[in-house]
């Protein structure tokens, strides 16, 4: 499968980069839990859940299309059937290419790592996030209120209190985790695309429409396998974008993290329009193998790491 990953990026004429895997600011994402790492020098320093902050900066020091398979790490409760906190991701920028192209040429890799695994080809279909919803849940997620959220996401298993206490966004995450995810992907892969604006993270918004966001994620056989982005470029958006995740934290009493000044910096020197997207490779093999779990496609899970 690596030389297949090679092969795909070389033909494209992508570069491929190494970035940190020690970094001086964590993301700010709710959901996501930086590892802290003591150097012994007094700095404040974490392992990365992503190369893409350092990628990012690449791209606008003027690198063109790049990419990168490395090791990430995600701590907090990342451990599962589908999840271990040391994984591989298989990220990759490419320049002027918008949202759906990203999408097709996600699936495109998909497949060539699934050949080369000996399983077959897919091909893609494409699902907007609100169609899925309305689909396989009986919700809109753009013009229903909380209410009706709540009462559809009561039949799935959680206590009253918990779905009393949820977010929209969260009650949104468990529909799409519970109801939405695993109905996607099973002939083709799935991309679900046109996110809701409050869950773009780091993708810029739809110019059509500014309730939605210009992300997407890739599913094979009801998993979740990539996430992508047509990127957001402006500095002062990202930074408010930092602080709204902080001031979530703090409703959670979560740490607030800092944020990435030097990302900041970046985008404000210039990001190139792109798009980028991050692949599990060891979701992937799972499904090109026919594995049941990600501990059958990992050398050392970690639990015997």
């Amino acid at each position: 499968m690596r030389v297949a990953m090679q092969r795909f990026f070389n033909e494209r004429g992508l570069l491929e980069v190494e970035t940190p895997a020690v970094v001086g600011a964590p993301v700010t994402d709710l959901h996501l839990h930086a590892a802290g790492v003591d150097l012994g020098d007094g700095v404040a320093r974490w392992l990365h859940t992503s190369p893409e902050f350092a990628m990012k900066r690449l791209l606008a020091a003027g690198s063109g299309d790049i990419w990168q398979a490395c090791h990430v790490m995600r701590g907090g409760a990342e451990r599962g059937r589908l999840h271990n906190p040391e994984f591989t991701l298989v990220e990759w920028y490419r320049l002027g290419l918008p949202m759906a192209a990203m999408a097709a040429e996600t699936a495109a890799f998909v497949d060539v790592l699934s050949v080369a695994a000996g399983a077959p080809a897919r091909g893609l279909t494409t699902l907007r996030y609100r169609e899925a919803l309305q689909r396989h849940a009986g919700i809109d997620p753009l013009e229903d209120d909380d209410a009706r959220l709540r009462a559809a996401a009561a039949p799935l298993g959680l206590d009253a209190a918990t779905i009393g206490a949820a977010t929209r966004d969260e009650l949104l995450d468990l529909l799409v985790a519970l109801r939405v995810g695993p109905a996607l992907g099973h002939d083709q892969w799935c991309a679900l695309t046109h996110y809701p604006a409050s869950q773009a993270a780091l993708a810029r918004l739809d110019p059509d429409e500014r309730r939605l966001a210009l992300r997407f994620e890739l599913y094979g056989d009801g998993i979740e396998l990539a996430n992508g982005f047509e990127e957001l470029a402006d500095a002062r958006e990202q930074a408010e974008r930092f602080a709204a995740d902080n001031d979530a934290r703090a409703a959670r009493g979560l740490v607030q993290q800092p944020p990435d000044l030097r990302l900041l910096a970046a985008l404000d020197a210039g990001l190139p329009a792109c798009s980028g997207v991050a692949v599990g490779f060891d979701r992937v093999a799972m499904l090109a193998t026919g594995a049941s779990t990600i501990d059958e496609v990992l050398a050392f899970p970690v639990e015997r790491a």
